[in-house]
């Protein structure tokens, strides 16, 4: 018999950037038997979150929700608004932004690329994914498309293979001081409800997300929020669609159904998860989430290692990149701590694998999760013979257990 017991003792680590660790209070609430999804208290689930869901979006216009990865809300996202050839704007700040511009040249479209191609001394052969997206560079590029052939500009809010948190609203000022009449999608896959994102204020066409990094869900459910200006756009698109189509799920969610059997247990858990961030509040999961990745930065510091994002302001509150020195095996490092200590943590992608891992703080995790994530890889550096300047634990417990800069007492998020 196949034996899949890895972890026998103990309660496992997971501190990849997502999927993140699922509160207990989600996975009962999962368990509940399955319901007709015809029937009317399915019609009240669906009602319910399709109203809250777009509370974490901040907007007052739909939010499709499809049974599917991040992956396909980002075919969603292209077919509903793009016909086949157009040109569009796509800026690479890893490796996810590189995946989407790879699903755009399959689907038939010409993406233009824009990169940050300055010199980085730690990682020369990828300098872009070390900072985000410089919006200088879009509104230069828009200014210069007289013929206003660039139809979308595509760009990552949070970059979850570097740990970088783009300025989103930036990149709005930057097409509307272009005068450019192109629509702004963006990618908050691992962003959504851990770093503060505003669709209708930033004047997002179409954000783009996924259930398994801020809203602690399995993976499985997928979201494309759509502004009035996107939904006219797409009356007129040509690139074939059929279930990823908004106008058929729209049309029905009016009533709280889908046009085809969703993932009833999944929404049982999105129900639980809005009821718990939008009763603790946005405002303080978003400070909790700051707080935790400063922890881990001050760490990682301590350790006299680089971060993967090299530009402070942009550092993400979801995951923090850490590079390792030239010729250490990051993977073999990651390996080493998984067997010893029980922890998971992500590895680097694409153009980054090899030279770094990613350390997660999201989820159903708590300043002892993350002291002892640290602890952890510590162990393990030490271990795989990677010179450390100082304790990264030391730095993260002084971090925690300092005096807190406002003395109101938070709201703890309610798991019972």
């Amino acid at each position: 018999m196949l034996q899949l017991d890895f972890h026998p003792t103990g309660r496992h680590f997971l501190q990849i950037p997502g999927p993140s660790p699922v509160p207990d209070r989600i996975l009962r609430a999962m368990s509940l038997p399955t319901i007709d999804h015809r029937g009317p208290e399915f019609g009240a689930l669906g009602r319910k979150v399709l109203g809250d869901i777009g509370k974490i979006f901040k907007t007052q216009h739909p939010v499709v929700i499809y049974p599917a990865s991040g992956t396909g809300a980002w075919e969603a996202a292209l077919t509903n608004v793009m016909s086949p050839g157009d040109h569009v704007l796509m800026y690479e700040t890893g490796h996810f932004a590189s995946l989407w511009i790879k699903m755009a040249t399959r689907l038939g479209l010409r993406p233009e690329v824009l990169a940050w191609d300055g010199v980085d001394k730690d990682l020369p052969h990828a300098p872009s994914w070390r900072r985000g997206v410089q919006a200088d560079m879009i509104e230069d590029r828009l200014r210069r498309d007289t013929e206003r052939t660039i139809k979308a500009v595509c760009v990552v809010h949070n970059e979850t293979s570097t740990g970088v948190t783009s300025d989103i609203a930036a990149v709005r000022k930057a097409i509307d001081a272009a005068g450019h009449p192109a629509l702004l999608m963006v990618d908050s896959i691992s962003g959504l409800a851990g770093a503060d994102l505003e669709h209708d204020a930033w004047g997002i066409d179409v954000t783009v997300s996924g259930s398994q990094k801020g809203l602690m869900l399995p993976p499985g459910i997928s979201f494309n929020a759509v502004s009035p200006k996107a939904l006219e756009v797409s009356k007129t698109a040509k690139l074939p669609r059929a279930f990823w189509a908004w106008d058929e799920i729209i049309e029905m969610n009016k009533n709280g159904y889908w046009p085809y059997t969703p993932n009833t247990n999944l929404l049982y858990g999105l129900s639980e998860a809005l009821d718990m961030i939008l009763g603790q509040g946005l405002e303080v999961v978003f400070a909790r989430h700051q707080r935790w990745g400063a922890g881990v930065r001050a760490a990682v510091q301590a350790w006299g290692l680089p971060i993967q994002c090299a530009d402070p302001a942009v550092y993400s509150p979801i995951l923090t990149g850490v590079i390792l020195p030239e010729g250490v095996d990051a993977d073999a490092v990651r390996t080493l701590i998984y067997e010893r200590f029980d922890l998971s943590l992500g590895q680097g992608l694409g153009k980054l694998r090899g030279r770094m891992f990613r350390l997660g703080h999201l989820g159903d995790s708590n300043d002892l999760t993350l002291v002892a994530m640290v602890a952890g890889v510590e162990m393990g550096l030490k271990l795989s013979g990677v010179p450390v300047a100082g304790s990264g634990v030391e730095a993260i417990m002084a971090h925690f257990s300092a005096p807190p800069a406002n003395t109101q007492a938070q709201p703890r998020l309610r798991v019972a």
